[in-house]
């Protein structure tokens, strides 16, 4: 059975509530990654405690900070100040019970010389291996943003996977605007993938629309997850409820929900 989530609104629970009963989905938190709110720890508080005042599902996951987090800075202070966010992520995903934590490569495509590859190998690997072995309680999913291919974050995985609890979240909407096939991103990727992003775009910008108002090929994707990833959890990646209601009652018709 696919384990399908959606974003949770925390300014009408009652509605996200209704529609995670229906068709039987998770949630990913996302009000979590914003720094204003790392930052407020009285205003962080109050949404962990509404949250969990709250009837919640039994699987959740949770958008990590996100926003200048490059923990394989070679600059000391951003590296210290990202992995604060880190820390400060894991520890939220803690406190709500959340399964699976998810931050992004950050890598930057148009930093493409060998020396920089191996320097952003190395460390990457080297960082995010200490995360996972100290945080063998929670799933580190790392998540395709600027990457071009899929090539680094396939290196990347071959020198983490030895952790039980990393895995790739593949932004199939951010894949969609590579030059890459997208069967190409699932084929590489797809041994490692434990968790997808999918909403819909116009192949140019990362619109974030319902499923099924752009251009991304849904038929593929269909086939793509059930050959490469079909053990992978699946987020609807859109904030608006008349969103969400639409791409899941495709996702109903076209046979992608159980």
């Amino acid at each position: 059975m696919k384990r399908i989530l959606i974003i949770p609104n925390i300014n009408d629970m009652e509605e996200t509530l209704k529609i995670a009963k229906k068709y039987n989905l998770g949630y990913e938190y996302n009000d979590f990654f914003n720094p204003n709110v790392l930052d407020d720890k009285k205003q962080l508080d109050e949404l962990v405690s509404k949250y969990k005042e709250m009837e919640l599902p039994d699987y959740c996951t949770m958008h990590g900070a996100f926003f200048d987090v490059i923990p394989f800075s070679l600059d000391k202070k951003i590296k210290e100040i990202s992995l604060m966010r880190i820390e400060e992520s894991v520890e939220v995903a803690r406190r709500l019970g959340v399964k699976a934590v998810v931050f992004h490569t950050n890598y930057n495509p148009f930093l493409n010389a060998d020396a920089y590859i191996s320097q952003w190998l190395e460390e990457n690997i080297r960082v995010w291996g200490q995360i996972l072995e100290e945080n063998q309680d929670i799933n580190i999913y790392i998540e395709n943003m600027f990457d071009a291919n899929p090539d680094i974050m396939e290196k990347l995985s071959e020198g983490l996977c030895k952790y039980e609890n990393y895995g790739v979240c593949l932004d199939y909407a951010h894949a969609s605007l590579t030059k890459i096939p997208l069967e190409e991103w699932c084929r590489k990727l797809g041994k490692y993938i434990k968790h997808i992003h999918i909403n819909d775009n116009d192949l140019v910008s990362d619109l974030h629309l319902a499923w099924g108002d752009g251009k991304i090929n849904r038929q593929e994707f269909y086939t793509h997850y059930k050959k490469y990833m079909n053990n992978a959890t699946v987020l609807v990646e859109t904030a608006l409820e008349e969103n969400k209601i639409k791409s899941l009652q495709l996702l109903e018709k076209e046979g992608f929900l159980d």
